[in-house]
């Protein structure tokens, strides 16, 4: 049976160990959070095929919002919105997580018409802290943002209601419980694995204790 986008995205960000799942010995993130999953999509820029089947999907995405530009976060969603704008023919600015304190000290790059609207690209939702600064960033700046793409999430409740108290709309190409399915099916997990996994989503605060 042919794979979905989303399944095709999953397989391949397995493939190329952009995410890495190890239920037996967890990363450590910068939070502190001990987790069965690590996710680099940085990796993907060096495989032209996975590049191109996340392009693919950003392009049918973008097809249901109405905007005028492309905006990535730094530093990950930059070369993918980048690829999205230049493929869709529209302006591409990006937002620093802060003002630089040199230069010009801009935090915006790029020159958007106050008023316009953006689609903005990242490539991992985790909180949605990053993303939704932006967002904040680019309404200071006077750019509404129509939507917020990113190539995976976890799937946390957490990051959901975070959008939402912010009326932000967010998609992601694949997720996490596609990524799951996806691994035991080709053999990365055992079924205990998995719903090791699956529990640690639920409460990932909580999930070492």
């Amino acid at each position: 049976m042919a794979l979905t986008l989303d399944q095709q995205i999953a397989k391949k960000l397995l493939q190329i160990k952009a995410i890495k799942l190890s239920p037996q010995k967890p990363f450590t993130w910068a939070s502190g959070i001990q987790s069965p999953i690590y996710c680099d999509n940085r990796l993907t820029l060096s495989y032209p095929e996975v590049r191109k089947t996340i392009l693919e999907g950003f392009v049918e995405k973008s097809k249901q919002y109405d905007f005028d530009a492309v905006v990535g976060v730094a530093t990950a969603g930059i070369p993918h919105g980048m690829m999205l704008a230049q493929a869709l023919d529209v302006p591409f600015a990006y937002v620093r997580s802060k003002s630089k304190d040199h230069g010009r000290q801009n935090q915006l790059e790029g020159e958007l018409k106050v008023g316009s609207k953006a689609l903005v690209i990242e490539d991992l939702i985790s909180t949605g802290g990053s993303c939704l600064k932006a967002v904040e960033a680019l309404k200071q700046h006077g750019i509404e943002t129509e939507a917020v793409l990113a190539i995976f999430q976890y799937g946390f409740p957490f990051a959901t209601e975070a959008f939402n108290e912010k009326d932000t709309t967010f998609e992601t190409l694949t997720d996490y419980s596609t990524l799951l399915r996806i691994a035991e099916e080709l053999e990365y997990i055992s079924k205990t694995e998995q719903q090791t996994l699956a529990d640690w989503q639920q409460d990932p605060h909580n999930w070492s204790a």
